[in-house]
Formats: C-alpha cells, structure tokens, sequence
C-alpha cells in the first residue's frame, strides 16, 4: 500500500477512536486492535503529527500513581474524519471501475 495512504488512514483511524470521549494510548490501541494492528511507536508518532496540527489537545493527569497522556479530538480533527469520508467515496467509486472488468468475468 502506498506510504501516504496507508499513513493517512491511520490517522483517521486514531481520530476515529478518540471522537465520541478523550483517550490515551493503551485504551487507543486496544479500539483499533480489531480492526488493524499497531504498535505503541507507530500510536505515538501519529498522536504527535496530529497534535502539531491541532487535530487533537493532550492533557497530563495522575493516574494509578503516575502521569498518563489524555487524548481528545479538535474541530480540525473531526473535519479530518469528514473529509476523509467524502474522499473515500471517490476512492470507492475508482475501485469500482479497476474491478468492474473482474467482476464481469
């Protein structure tokens, strides 16, 4: 899969599963598992890129004796998640023409 693709669906992916309540990274991962591995460095790199573009805020609170990352998503980041939605209809609608020769088959 193309490395821009894969690395925006990702994105969407995490901003997927932080929309409905704020999260942090185990509780992000466990979401998504069913649907897609990946690994706590790969989470990471993605919560960062979407934090220097304000698609998400980050607080730090105490929990069980130490300091744990909360997630939660902006306005940008749910627009990312709509844009994404209509792109994917375009995508959809050209995979549909690559496949309508196997499909006649």
């Amino acid at each position: 899969m193309d490395i821009q693709l894969k690395r925006g669906l990702l994105d969407v992916c995490v901003l997927t599963a932080i929309k409905n309540e704020e999260s942090y990274g185990y509780k992000i991962i466990k979401d998504i598992r069913p649907y897609l591995e990946m690994s706590e460095s790969t989470l990471y790199t993605i919560l960062k890129r979407l934090e220097n573009a304000n698609m998400l805020t980050v607080r730090t609170a105490e929990h069980g004796g130490r300091l744990r990352k909360y997630y939660k998503i902006t306005k940008a980041g749910l627009g990312r998640i709509e844009d994404f939605k209509d792109e994917w209809r375009e995508v959809m609608a050209i995979y549909q023409f690559v496949m309508k020769e196997d499909l006649n088959k």
